[in-house]
């Protein structure tokens, strides 16, 4: 199985009026937090994810995308976003040589918070993203995609201001089919993570997460197909009231 490293960044700006405190949405890097936004407020995100690899031949694929997060009520939010992504493979046993961009995914998520953290014991969150895709995100080849990420997110204030947790739990179904040959493929993830921030002073934090993914032959999880871990360091940085990464 090739080594991949992804990294991930975020950067958002918000039309809020001054915050009172930290959200945890994106606190913890790829794991996420249970906050949604006030009402009426309106959230630009871009997120950029690289996986490089030099175990076989030289391996480069880049995906960024940009949404835009709207709060129409109390608890619920919804951010329609597109991608682009990029391949670059020269010499990877099984895949073409290929450098190019391409427009690649339209997606929608979804959030909708059951617990709020700052009233029960832990916050929960519901999450359904469904999306579509125009290039495999390994390959790079032509196909269409259609999935979706469903998620339950949990998270806690372990230490008042301070030390914050969160876990996330997914189920990703996904079907492809080949424009070059039209065949189908059917493919399933579960997955794990969990995530630990302290913040050291305010606006910044540091902390550490961990995942675990199950891949499976199928959508619903028909055939194992293999398992990795991922385990890396995490930051947040504010930089304004309307501005963090």
């Amino acid at each position: 199985m090739r080594f991949a490293l992804a990294l991930a960044s975020i950067l958002v700006a918000a039309a809020a009026a001054r915050a009172e405190e930290l959200e945890t949405s994106h606190l913890f890097g790829f794991t996420l937090g249970s906050d949604v936004n006030a009402v009426g407020e309106i959230e630009g995100e871009q997120e950029n994810t690289g996986r490089f690899s030099k175990r076989a031949g030289s391996y480069m694929a880049l995906a960024s995308e940009l949404g835009l997060k709207f709060i129409p009520f109390e608890n619920f939010s919804i951010e329609p976003g597109l991608g682009v992504a990029y391949h670059g493979t020269t010499g990877v046993p099984g895949l073409d040589d290929r450098a190019e961009w391409a427009f690649d995914t339209a997606s929608l998520e979804m959030r909708y918070r059951l617990l709020d953290r700052h009233r029960a014991p832990i916050g929960l969150t519901l999450g359904a993203d469904p999306h579509w895709g125009r290039v495999d995100d390994i390959s790079g080849e032509p196909v269409d995609r259609y999935g979706a990420d469903l998620l339950v997110i949990l998270d806690r204030e372990l230490i008042a201001e301070r030390l914050f947790g969160a876990v996330n739990f997914t189920y990703s179904p996904e079907a492809s089919r080949s424009r070059l040959t039209g065949l189908w493929e059917h493919q399933s993830e579960a997955g794990v993570s969990g995530a630990v921030s302290v913040q050291l002073y305010p606006g910044f934090l540091l902390g550490a997460e961990a995942r675990f993914m199950r891949s499976y032959d199928g959508l619903g999880l028909d055939r194992f197909a293999g398992q990795a871990l991922f385990v890396g360091p995490t930051f947040y940085v504010k930089f304004s009231e309307k501005v963090w990464m």
